[in-house]
Formats: structure tokens, sequence, C-alpha cells
């Protein structure tokens, strides 16, 4: 019928925003406790609580005695809560924290009564391309959502596919989510209105009824909307009102005709707001900093620790999720709701920290203390170079690192440390405040080896592992009371440290798995030969056999890949000014874009033949802020900022690590890195959330939005033969008609949003002050790694590269007493394969008992083969909510065939 419709009542609700999270909240409880009496009031009322369990979880943990009430409208069909934990912003956290979201949510749904089985995603600003397979691989057959679809969908629903062929029939929320409050603006006129949009819609809605979505942010419906419909319902015209979950059960048809393959960023009817990918940078990185976090204490705790802290797990994945709401990590609320973000992003990494390192600690208990043990996070085997701190070799003498097998490799000596910690001269009677600083043996972080008393004199040894005997405080007060009488009058104290230096040692770790070293004087022939040349380095150049690096008289960099690959100037920072927003990025009418440096210096700092390093600083005249008088206009005051470009080849990697970091004392700025291509492309593609996507030059526009070609990376960039590594979610566009890949460095603003907005129509939000999303007076710190190859990411074997710079090995000290052997390397789980991803690995408890759950992902767009080695007898295949498909018996590994862009996931025991 056309004029008839289905009414959802909901709220949206922005967990923080434009207040912090405790002053959100507290309208959340009395909007919640009004839906709870008027669905009590009236058996037809029916509310959708924004699909994000987090509204249900604040609200009960000021309310806790309603939850009986929330579970009985949830069980009568009143009220629809999960799937997820919180509405998230899909581009700036992991494919697996995506999983874990709605995990975490389903499960909160579940001790209330059941999960609405819908995908609603109402407000994100766009959508990754696995989503569809993230929903279908957890039973979920049905989605809604508004942002980001394209164009060519011309009704009120499509079939959206993932890049592995998943799909699941989408609620085209064309007219936002809040569709049905215009047509309640007068209640007494509901009728005419809902016919009068009807008419405007026709074409959208064909035989189908109105989807109403009677809801916005941060309010509940008025009580009496029920009576309202009801009056307006009649022979004309029918009228209902349902949950989501009702309507799409009811009313959804199979027989889509449009689909839409792949992420959703176009702009066509709806803002995506695309410059929260780069606004308040610090977010991002912290983000990154929290997901690998607890991603190795998961590895750490599953695969060498028989203590099970899923507690602690549980909540550092909690506090990660909170802050991926799409008004959180993204950088769009006040300073004081981003201030809340990153200590909220600080303590889930401090959580997960301590974790890690209580797994490590059970293999370092096994590990002599003289020595040092290497975890491997990665499920494939890898040399690393981790950085310690030793004794300083005797002069004539090398050090080496020794090997539980017994081999020697040479370490690379980079900085020495003074031996002189302190030396004071004091009253004899003043000597038992010196004793004072001993805590048992330890004296300024290090251990006392032995100590000398002479008239007038008391000398401190210190070691990192004392050499000497037992030492005894009590006898060392007694000796020194007993001098002091003797010997009365002026002291010396002297505190000296065995001669120490920090060495860089290659140590071959096996896959998920640990291997120890010790460092000593020794012979530097190695037992096992190598076959990568040394990292070298002269004033202009570096070089490792496999990637070289000239550095050019204005400061950039001319890479080039094994295969003859080169890219001239890489590194070039180009800087312009930002009159935007949060939200929106737009350059002043009269931009001054400034590229040149005014002074550059170039400093040798390692030459090798383990790592070398060269640090280019680049001084530019960047304009202080826009002008004050006119927003279009940058200031023509400049302020003098040193970059600082830290540039390193390591032995045996294929790829140039670069960073930058300089004192932004700008506002009001875009600053970008430059990587120019041999030759111009069209197509550029990214790695994150489970799968590569390519992306063309520019953007579908629409709406009130100019349609930037910004996009989002997580792991990695490609276009033509550059590869750019990233540690962090990074906003990258391909610029010059396809010529360079820019990525941006920072992006200063002071406004959550801006009324007047020249590249886009409508206001994001209000106008509110945000000097803090500024970062003025901040150490602004960016990593990457470049990677020539004129084979395009797969060639270059960027999916592994990305997990190899992305995430370092874990180096902790033995504690096992010292001068024992080196236990024997050992090999947790490991997993082979061309372009496997592997996102988890960790403990889990199920029917039959306790395993280890292994995620992976085929990130290639043909069939890939896997295979996974360990410690088990079986494996069973799981779908992403944890719920047993098939189980495998297992004699020599398990052998996994995978579709294209295929996430499967295991539990082996």
């Amino acid at each position: 019928m056309r004029n008839s419709a289905v009414f959802v009542p909901h709220f949206h609700w922005d967990r923080e925003w434009y207040e912090p999270f405790q002053v959100f909240r507290h309208r959340l409880v009395a909007a919640l406790d009004t839906v709870l009496e008027t669905a009590e009031a009236n058996p037809d009322f029916r509310f959708t609580v924004d699909g994000q369990m987090a509204a249900i979880e604040d609200y009960l943990e000021m309310r806790p005695e309603n939850r009986d009430r929330v579970a009985a409208l949830v069980a009568g069909g009143q009220l629809a809560i999960g799937p997820w934990l919180i509405l998230l912003d899909e581009f700036l956290c992991s494919g697996e924290t995506i999983v874990r979201n709605l995990q975490m949510g389903w499960a909160a749904a579940a001790e209330l009564g059941g999960s609405m089985p819908i995908g609603y995603l109402p407000d994100m600003f766009g959508h990754v391309a696995q989503m569809p397979q993230i929903l279908a691989r957890a039973g979920i057959e049905h989605a809604a959502l508004w942002r980001g679809v394209p164009g060519s969908v011309d009704g009120h629903a499509f079939r959206w596919r993932a890049p592995d062929g998943s799909e699941v029939r989408t609620e085209f929320l064309f007219d936002g989510y809040d569709n049905g409050l215009d047509v309640l603006l007068v209640p007494d006129q509901i009728g005419r209105a809902l016919g009068e949009y009807a008419e405007m819609t026709a074409d959208r809605w064909g035989d189908d009824p109105v989807l109403a979505m009677a809801g916005t942010d941060h309010n509940a419906p008025d009580p009496r909307l029920a009576s309202w419909l009801r009056r307006a319902s009649g022979d004309e015209r029918a009228i209902t009102i349902a949950t989501l979950d009702e309507y799409i059960r009811e009313h959804a048809r199979d027989e889509v005709s449009a689909v839409v393959t792949g992420e959703l960023r176009s702009h066509v009817r709806g803002n995506i707001l695309p410059g929260v990918l780069s606004v308040r940078l610090g977010l991002k990185q912290r983000m990154a900093v929290a997901e690998r976090t607890i991603d190795h204490a998961e590895r750490l705790n599953a695969l060498w620790s028989r203590r099970d802290d899923s507690p602690f797990l549980s909540l550092a994945w909690h506090k990660i999720i909170e802050s991926t709401a799409h008004d959180s990590v993204v950088g769009s609320g006040t300073d004081e709701t981003s201030d809340q973000v990153e200590a909220r992003l600080a303590e889930a990494a401090q959580t997960a920290r301590a974790v890690r390192d209580a797994a490590l600690a059970v293999p370092a208990a096994r590990m002599p203390g003289d020595a040092y043990l290497v975890a491997n996070p990665l499920p494939f085997p890898r040399t690393a170079l981790v950085e310690v701190d030793v004794a300083a070799p005797p002069a004539g003498s090398v050090l080496v690192a020794t090997a539980a097998d017994g081999s020697a490799h040479p370490v690379q000596l980079v900085s020495e440390a003074p031996t002189v910690l302190s030396d004071e001269r004091m009253d004899a009677s003043q000597l038992e405040r010196v004793l004072r600083r001993i805590h048992r043996r330890e004296l300024f972080g290090r251990l006392i080896d032995h100590y000398e008393l002479t008239p007038g004199s008391l000398v401190f040894h210190l070691a990192e592992v004392p050499s000497s005997g037992p030492f005894d405080l009590l006898i060392l007060r007694r000796e020194v009371a007993a001098a002091a009488a003797a010997q009365p009058g002026e002291w010396r104290v002297l505190t000296l440290e065995e001669a120490r230096a920090t060495a860089l040692v290659p140590v071959h770790v096996p896959a998920s798995g640990l291997a120890g070293f010790r460092v000593e004087p020794g012979d530097p022939t190695p037992a096992r030969p190598t076959t990568s040349a040394p990292a070298s380095a002269t004033d202009r150049t570096l070089s490792n056999g496999l990637v070289g690096v000239a550095i050019a008289a204005d400061g950039t960099l001319d890479v080039t890949g094994s295969d003859g690959t080169v890219l001239r100037g890489a590194g070039r920072l180009v800087d312009g000014g930002d009159r935007g927003d949060s939200y929106n990025y737009a350059p002043p009418a009269q931009d001054v874009l400034v590229s040149e440096p005014t002074e550059v210096t170039v400093e040798l700092l390692e030459d090798g033949p383990l790592r070398a390093r060269t640090r280019v600083t680049r001084v530019y005249e960047w304009p202080a802020a826009l002008s004050s008088d006119e927003r279009d206009l940058r200031d023509s005051r400049t302020v003098p900022t040193p970059v600082e470009t830290l540039v390193e080849v390591r032995a045996g990697e294929p790829f140039v690590r670069v960073s930058t970091s300089f004192l932004n004392q700008s506002a009001d700025h875009r600053l970008r890195f430059h990587v120019p291509l041999p030759e111009p492309v069209t197509v550029s593609a990214s790695a994150g959330q489970f799968a590569v996507t390519e992306r063309g030059l520019t953007a579908e526009g629409g709406w009130g939005e100019y349609p930037l070609p910004t996009f989002p990376a997580s792991s990695f960039v490609s276009a033509g033969a550059a590869n750019v590594l990233v540690d962090h979610a990074t906003e990258y566009e391909l610029v010059g008609d396809g010529s360079d890949i820019a990525l941006t460095l920072l992006r200063a603003i002071g406004s959550i949003s801006v009324n007047i907005h020249p590249l886009r129509d409508e206001p994001a939000a209000s106008e509110i002050p945000a000097p803090g999303a500024q970062d003025l007076g901040m150490r602004v710190e960016n990593r990457f790694a470049v990677v020539p190859s004129s084979a395009g990411w797969q060639g270059a074997n960027a999916v592994a590269l990305a997990e190899d710079f992305r995430n370092d090995v874990l180096v902790a000290r033995g504690t096992a007493p010292a001068g024992g052997p080196l236990p024997p390397d050992a090999t947790g789980l490991r997993v082979e394969g061309a372009d496997i991803l592997v996102s988890s690995i960790r403990r889990v408890e199920g029917e039959h008992g306790p395993g280890t759950e292994v995620r992976l992902a085929a990130m290639s767009d043909t069939d890939s083969a896997a295979r996974v080695t360990g410690a088990f007898t079986e494996a069973t295949t799981v779908d992403l909510l944890g719920r047993p498909l098939s189980a495998t018996p297992v004699t020599d590994g398990l052998e996994l065939a995978l579709g294209p862009w295929e996430i499967r996931t295991v539990v082996v025991r």
C-alpha cells in the first residue's frame, strides 16, 4: 500500500562528543527512563536502542535495579538491543577490533534476552569493504545504514557484497536515521505529512511501506508518539510501530536488484566527513598502540603462560572498543572529550601491557640473568634487530651475541654510558644518609657488585648483574659507622658503574616463538651463515644490498629498490593552510604552500653493519596561523620550524625506515609527506580491516560535501612502484594527477565545526572551539617505511612486510641465576602462506575445553593456501561469534584452503 508506513522509535546516542561521556550519560539515563516507562504503559510501543549495547550498559550502571525491566521488554519484543558494543568508526580501528566489538555486544545482549540480528550502522562516516563478510560470518543476514552508499542505488535496499562474495541485504536509510521526524512535526497533521513524504519518495519505496525512523540524537521519543500514530492511522493509510528488526523481518524482500561491492565512501546521499581521518593525530597513534599491545598480550598469554588473564584482557578490549566510537577516536569532540579518549586508550594499553609482561616473565624465569629473552609475536620466523644495554667490552676486544645453539653473531655498539654516576664530598657524620639510598642491594637502578671502604673514601661499584657473592647491607652499615668514627672530617663518596654500552643484536626467533642470547666478548665469526649484506652509510647515502638511499641537496630521498626501481624526491614536505574543522579539510582561498626548506643539514649517526642511520634536518618558514582578519588568508608572520627526518636501513630489510619529528608552532595548517612515483597512475590501494582496497583519483560527489579523494590506510598504501608501510591509521591522497602519494602528517584546526565551510554546505556540529586540536607546542612524530617495487604491493610482499614493520619483537632480561646455559629456542604456532594475515591468536574456552583461537584472512583476490602447525591434534572451524561449524582431526599440521579475501577462524587443541 503506497501510503502505509512503519515507524521505528529510536534514538542515536553519541556516547561522547561536544560534551564528555558523563554529561551525555546523565541525559541517557533520563531518556531511557522515559523509554521504559512508555513501553511498560503501552504494549504497542517499540524502541530500538541504536544498535549498541554501550547505551544499555551505561544506563544499568546507574540504574542496576532496572535490569529485570530491560530484560522483560527485550523478551516481549518491545526493546531491540545489540548487536554492537558501540557504534564505531570502521576505518580508524583494526578489523580484529571490529570483530571483538560485535562479539562483546552480542554477548552482552544475550545476557538480557538476545540481540537484534541486524548490522545497524546508522551514522558511521563510511563503511569498510569487509563489513558484509564480518556480519555474514556472525550469522547476520541484514544491515541498515545511511552514509557512503553510491548513487547507483535508487531504492531503499541493496545487496552489499564483500570482496569474498559474502552478501547482506542492506536497508538504505537514504534520508538519514531521522527521516520520520519531519512527518511528526505537527501531531495533528501526521497523516497529511506522511502522504506527502510517501509521494515525494515513492520511487524509493515502490510497493513497500515507508520506513520512518522516528528518532534523533540524544532524545527519547515523545511518550505520546503511539497515540499520535493511532489517530493518524485509518482507511487511507496503515501506520504501525515496530523495531528495526521487525520492519526488516516482515517487509524485507529478497529480490533486491541493486548490488554494491566493497567499501562505501560515496558523498552522494550524505556527508562522510573524511577530515576525521587526519585530525588529532595522537588519538590515531594511541589506538594503534593499544591494539598492538593487546594483540601481543593475547598471543603471549595463550602460548607461554598458564595463567588465564581473560578478565584483564576483556577490560582492555572494552576500553579500546569504547574509544572506537565514531565521535571518539575520530577526534571530532571537545578537548575534554578527546583527553578522556586518550586516557582510556592509555589505560587499555597499560592493562594489556601488564598481561603481556606477566606472560613474558614465565619463560624469562628460565633464562639466565646475564642473558636476554626475545619473543616473536608474529606467526612466522624472523631475524630481528634488538637494542639492549650491555657491559662495554674491554679495550681491544669485541662483543658477540651467543645463541642457544652456540652460534655467535657480531653486535653493533651505538653508544656508551658514563661510568661515574656520582662523585660527592661530605662530612663523616652524613655517610648514613648515603646508605639510605640503598634498597637491599639496589642503588641508582643498578645492583652493588662490591664496595671499597678506606679511610676517607667509600667507593661503590655497580653492575646490572653482580659477579661477586652475597651483599649484606647491615654489615656495610656497621663497617661505615666504625670507619666514620675512626676517621672524622671530609669523606669522598664515589659511585661507579661498570662501563655500559648500547648494543644492536641480530636475533633469529622462531614463529610465535622464543629465543635467547647472551652478549659477551668472543669470536665474531658466526656459526650460522648469513645471506644479507651489511648496512652501511656515508654522509649522503645508505644501503644494505636490498635498498639504497641517496640524500639530495634539498633533503629529499632517492630510494632504490632491489629490482632497480627508483623513487626520486621521497619525503618532500608540503605545508598548506587549513581553514576547515575537525570533520573536513578546507584550504584558504588564497593559500600559501611551503615546500622548500630554508636550510638543510645532514648528520651521519650510525654507519652499520647492522643498522645505518642518518638524520636530515630541514628548516621551514611556516605561517604562524590564518590571518586574524581573514580566514581565507595565511598570516604573513612565519615561524622557523626544524623538521628532523631519521633515515634508517637495517641489514636484511628490503625497505627504508623514515621517521619525522618536529615541534608544532603553527596553527590552522596541514602538512603532507610526498612520495613521487616514477610514472603517474590512476589507482591506489591501501590495506586495512581484512582487505586491500583499490581507489581512483576521484570520489563520488553529491549531497553537500566536496568529494575530496582522501582515503584511509591502516598498514600500507601502494600506488604504481611505491609502497609505503604505516604504523597507524593514516590519511593519504594521490595528487598531481596521480604522480605523488601524499600522506598527512598533521592537520591542525581550532574548531569542532565551522558554520560556513567552503567544502561542506551543512554544519557538522555546533561551532565549538577545540584549541587542543591545533597541537600547538606538541612534538609531532610519524614513522613510515618506503618499499620501491615495480611489481606492486603483492610482488613486494607488502602484507608480510607491514606486519614485520608494525610489530617489534619483545625483549626481557632473564631472571634465573646468571651464568647458566641458555634454554633452547621454542616455536609456538606457525602459519605459512602467501598474503595471509593472522589477526588474532588467543586462548578460548569452549564446549570441548580450552583451546587456542587463530583468525586468518586471505589478503588476495585469488585462492590461497595456509598451513598452521604447532602442538595441537584437532581443529574446529568456528564462526565469528565462536560457534562451532566443523571439526577436523590433525596429524601433521592443519591445511586450509581459503577463497579470495576470506576470513577464517579456527580453534586448535
